[in-house]
């Protein structure tokens, strides 16, 4: 096959124009938070700023004894509209998380939260990749910390360099 017929799969779409990525990236990074950036915020002592922001588990009540980030605050999807004004203070941006990536639960409980006026991101992998990554968690049972997964964070260092 020749280089004239030969399709680059990665190309067949050129990239966007380099204004037009910093937009799009832009907005991504408005939308979404990493678990090591939620992490880092949250393990930051001393300056009552930190982390200006809350944590919200989306998943049901099993899934929370099951395993949850610590200090976040429970609220399963179907009781946002209910419960939310409640337990939140609409001047601090909220971070939603569920399962992990194969799951929806956070982008649905983020958009049940903005539509009632909360400033919110999804942390993205979700409990999966809070636990992959090493970060302690809490259980019925009390505090836990798994292995870090090579595969997901960095075994010897202390972030990833992203």
């Amino acid at each position: 096959m020749s280089s004239a017929t030969t399709v680059n799969p990665v190309l067949r779409v050129a990239p966007a124009a380099p204004a037009e990525a910093a937009a799009h990236f832009r907005a991504s990074l408005a939308f979404h938070a990493d678990v090591s950036d939620v992490a880092a915020a949250l393990a930051v002592d001393g300056d009552p700023a930190f982390p200006g922001f809350v944590v919200l588990d989306s998943r049901s009540t099993a899934s929370w004894e099951q395993g949850h980030v610590p200090g976040a605050v429970h609220l399963p999807t179907a009781l946002i509209a209910e419960q939310a004004e409640g337990l939140l203070d609409k001047s601090v941006p909220v971070v939603t998380y569920c399962w992990g990536p194969g799951c929806n639960g956070a982008a649905r409980a983020a958009l049940a939260l903005a539509q009632l006026g909360y400033q919110v991101k999804e942390m993205l992998g979700g409990f999966e990749y809070w636990v992959r990554e090493g970060f302690e968690f809490e259980t019925w049972k009390g505090r836990e910390r798994g292995a870090v997964d090579a595969l997901t964070a960095p075994v010897d260092a202390g972030d990833c360099g992203c």
